[in-house]
């Protein structure tokens, strides 16, 4: 691929919104929670599309595939954390609803793309 083709991935499109919508989320944590948690969700969102960027610049298929493996780790991180935001009532059970069909499929796309990569 060339310099900023990962521009072009869909999955690097839809990862782009879904942090928008995360970092929505966050101004829904408490204040004292700013730098906590509400801080390792920003940083575990940003990470996803940060590593797809990284690894699409990889001249390598394994190295590809790892940079999208860690990834889709923090995709998973991140999930993990608002379910945690939820249960502490800074998110509501809706609006987790909402994000978690977008999560998963990032994690379907990443898996994929991972896969073609790995042929």
């Amino acid at each position: 691929m060339t310099s900023f083709a990962y521009r072009k991935l869909s999955v690097y499109q839809k990862a782009l919104q879904w942090v928008i919508d995360v970092y929505g989320l966050y101004k829904k944590f408490p204040d004292y929670e700013k730098f906590s948690l509400a801080s390792q969700v920003r940083r575990a969102a940003v990470s996803v599309t940060s590593n797809i960027a990284e690894g699409m610049s990889r001249t390598s298929n394994k190295e590809i595939a790892h940079f999208l493996e860690i990834s889709y780790g923090s995709l998973m991180e991140t999930q993990s954390q608002l379910e945690i935001a939820q249960l502490l009532n800074y998110i509501t059970k809706e609006t987790l609803d909402e994000i978690d069909p977008k999560t998963e499929e990032i994690a379907r796309m990443l898996s994929g793309l991972k896969s073609s990569k790995m042929r």
